[in-house]
């Protein structure tokens, strides 16, 4: 990147500040005070806290179809509707029929399957129509045959859009949205065997005049002769953001207030993502009065997206909200969500990801598997391990996936991938050692270590390690309060028979050792059995000094006698490499 030279005067701010103005033309923007009016009110969103979910409309179908470089045929959008049907989603948006052919034959295409059971009795599709008498009439065209469903009837209302893109003023915006509307109400009527709805949206809400957004849609409400039996729903997008997610609160508080027949007017929000506050704005929106959400899963559409229905329905999970939603198997939702969009989601992706629950970092770690270990002696108690906001189990995943290890990784880690796959539980003070062997093999290969390999790790440092002592036989038996232990040897090239006796029988090898020359004092010992039942295998762990240089060794072994003396012997020949 071309870096101009820098030679504006320094930040007048505070020392501990040395930003200097930057080169970009900033002035060319203006900020949304400049741009919309907000009416001032006295915010009551900012007291109120999530008590139930909103009323959940997936738009994958129809918005999240419409950014896609390859858009959706019948077939990917019928597996993606059966996905959103058996997660639990009552609203579906499932096209724009007046857009395109696959889109009418698409809803056509559920028309025909509703006796089977395609479309449940309690589920209500939704089809979008601008607001023009020719597509209005393919719109209902495409419907004919459906119990019931909403048509959405949009049209731009703001300044800029009606000065640059339209061309109308208020008035004829307005003239045109009631005709259309009242051509809708004609076509529905006609129709007195389905159940149709309205909905409108004054799309880009809002850069749109308050008064003019509560003229329109107050309007409509009246000419629809909306009641609580059969509610408009006006849906008020931040169709592109402009502004921090607080300021679409007060406006949607605005509305929430003004607008007329109240308990006959669902309130819904279609943030999108521009600024990276989508999820903000449409939770600060719930808070303001809204009762309905449009979205997509894994928050797809027109350049940064639609608001992320997965985020919102799994934050609300986290507060102990049910989210009315089921992503109970969300790797499986976010597979046929991948292959429908033909994008993938992204590693880091909240909840969904394949990382999302992952540590590499070692303090992380070792406060995960602390929080694991509590929560096993206190299962009743309500979810609370650290870095980790809700339990991955409840969506489906592993704890495999947890903890992985790589250069950056921590000694608490290691060994908890070593006891959930391996089933080898380190002792503690034996970890940093071995922690030092996972890095040395990290630091050269630069990459990610998996549990097998973390064992395979552990084989070669302390189960196979061969060095100046070997065992070729060895026998153990205990006189009354003494035990024996007599063995061949070889040291350092040479066969020795060596006896020795203790008051154990590892006390009783060390003393055989001495004979031999090598001064061994057990400093640590312990041992476990790798598996529960009485056939398991015993892994012991055990702490030498030899001479002036201290080691760990392990050894494993159907008989935890035969483990323990391997374990000595792994850290006297571990002391010997260490030394040289």
């Amino acid at each position: 990147m071309n870096r101009p030279a820098n030679t504006r005067p320094a930040h007048t701010g505070f020392r501990w500040n040395p930003q200097r103005p930057g080169p970009m033309p900033f002035h060319r923007y203006r900020p949304y005070q400049d741009r919309v009016d907000v009416p001032v009110l006295q915010r009551s969103w900012p007291d109120r806290t999530f008590t139930e979910a909103p009323l959940w409309i997936p738009v994958d179908l129809r918005d999240g179809n419409q950014a896609l470089a390859e858009p959706m045929d019948t077939a990917r959008k019928r597996r993606f509707f059966d996905l959103l049907v058996g997660m639990g989603f009552k609203e579906i948006e499932v096209g724009y029929p007046s857009a395109s052919r696959t889109d009418f034959d698409f809803v056509r295409h559920l028309v025909d399957r509703v006796r089977s059971g395609a479309v449940p009795d309690d589920v209500t599709p939704v089809v979008f129509t601008p607001a023009r008498p020719d597509l209005i009439e393919r719109t209902f065209a495409s419907i004919d045959g459906l119990p019931r469903a909403v048509v959405h009837l949009y049209i731009p209302t703001s300044r800029v859009w009606r000065d640059v893109v339209l061309g109308r003023s208020r008035a004829e915006v307005w003239e045109t949205v009631r005709e259309a509307a009242t051509h809708m109400a004609r076509l529905a009527d006609a129709r007195p065997d389905a159940h149709i709805r309205f909905q409108f949206a004054p799309e880009t809400f809002n850069l749109t005049e308050p008064d003019f957004v509560l003229e329109v849609c107050n309007g409509l409400t009246e000419l629809w002769d909306a009641s609580p039996d059969r509610p408009v729903t006006h849906n008020l997008p931040a169709t592109v953001e402009i502004a921090t997610p607080n300021i679409y609160a007060d406006q949607i508080e605005y509305a929430h207030r003004n607008l007329d027949r109240r308990d006959s007017v669902i309130l819904s929000v279609h943030p999108h993502n521009d600024r990276g506050t989508g999820v903000a704005c449409a939770e600060l929106a719930v808070l303001a009065g809204a009762q309905r959400v449009e979205g997509c899963l894994f928050g797809n559409g027109e350049r940064t997206g639609n608001v992320d229905l997965v985020t919102l329905a799994l934050n609300l999970y986290a507060q102990g909200v049910d989210p009315m939603i089921d992503f109970s198997d969300i790797d499986a939702v976010r597979e046929t969500v991948e292959h429908c969009n033909r994008i993938a989601v992204h590693p880091r992706h909240p909840y969904g990801g394949d990382l999302v629950h992952t540590a590499f970092s070692g303090t992380h770690q070792d406060a995960i598997s602390k929080g694991l270990a509590h929560r096993a002696e206190h299962p009743d108690e309500p979810w609370e391990v650290p870095y980790l906001p809700i339990d991955p189990a409840d969506v489906g995943r592993t704890y495999e996936a947890v903890i992985r290890v790589n250069s950056q990784s921590g000694k608490g880690g290691m060994a908890y991938l070593l006891k959930e796959r391996h089933g080898v539980d380190l002792p503690r003070e034996m970890r940093p050692e071995y922690a030092r062997v996972v890095q040395e093999a990290t630091d050269d290969s630069g990459a990610e270590a998996s549990p097998d390999e973390l064992y395979e790790l552990f084989r070669s440092a302390y189960l196979d390690v061969t060095g100046p002592v070997a065992l070729a036989d060895w026998t153990a038996h205990q006189d009354g309060a003494v035990h024996h232990f007599s063995c061949t040897a070889e040291v350092d090239g040479e066969a020795r028979e060596l006896d020795g006796k203790g008051n154990g029988p590892l006390a009783a090898f060390t003393d055989a050792l001495a004979a031999a020359g090598l001064d061994v004092g057990i400093e640590s010992f312990t041992q476990h059995g790798l598996t529960a039942g009485p056939d398991s295998e015993a892994i012991a762990y055990v702490r030498c000094r030899v001479g002036g240089a201290h080691a760990w060794g392990a050894a494993r072994s159907t008989s935890v006698l035969t483990a323990s003396v391997r374990a000595v012997l792994s850290a006297v020949n571990r002391a010997a490499l260490l030394r040289h």
